[in-house]
């Protein structure tokens, strides 16, 4: 039940987020890796760049100049 109500609770920003991850580790395990930091593509990487944005907007729930904890 607890479960259930955390998930309504979820704005469109931890939505993001909860697909980017998914994303992220769909892709360490396409390629066998433990993280991305052993990722050849690493520094380039787009999905990992908008898993970074996603994870900024999760926190800041879309606003700039500090975070909301």
């Amino acid at each position: 039940m607890q479960k259930m109500h955390s998930q309504q609770q979820k704005d469109k920003f931890d939505m993001h987020l909860d697909e980017m991850i998914k994303k992220v580790e769909a892709c360490q395990v396409e390629k066998s890796l433990p993280s991305c930091s052993k990722c050849t593509s690493y520094l380039t990487c787009t999905l990992r760049d908008e898993y970074v944005k996603s994870v900024y907007n999760s926190m800041s729930k879309g606003d700039t100049g500090g975070f909301e904890f």
